[in-house]
């Protein structure tokens, strides 16, 4: 399971890797551990750009061959970007989760919540892999 150090990661399976510091901005997406459990991705569901949300809220999902998945935001703030590359291409959600995969980008609301979220250490320790 790939589990990149540079990243920070959920409980639930989300990922955030920083694209600006000020004002700091996430882009985020679900692990490889998340997908693999997933199956075939064959449909997703992103949050509208402009919209605010809460850390731990629901903000959108992820259909698969398997299931429906809720994807829950890492961290609260508001939306800034989404990966419209998803609509036409789910499947890049388990081809490469951690690059063209991403779900969106959050302009965040409290820093301080991103040293809330696991490392690659703990996460690794978190999934068993």
């Amino acid at each position: 399971m790939l589990i990149p150090a540079d990243l920070r990661y959920s409980s639930d399976h989300e990922w955030v890797r920083h694209v600006r510091a000020d004002p700091p901005v996430v882009r985020m997406g679900i692990t490889d551990y998340a997908q693999d459990a997933l199956g075939d991705v064959v449909f997703v569901e992103l949050p509208a750009v402009g919209s605010a949300v809460g850390a731990g809220q629901s903000m959108g999902e992820v259909e698969s061959t398997k299931s429906v998945s809720d994807v829950y935001a890492p961290v609260s703030g508001q939306i800034v970007a989404i990966n419209e590359a998803l609509d036409a291409a789910p499947g890049r959600l388990n081809d490469d989760p951690y690059g063209e995969g991403w779900l969106c980008e959050l302009a965040v609301s409290d820093a301080a919540l991103l040293d809330e979220l696991l490392d690659a250490t703990a996460y690794r320790e978190l999934t068993g892999s």
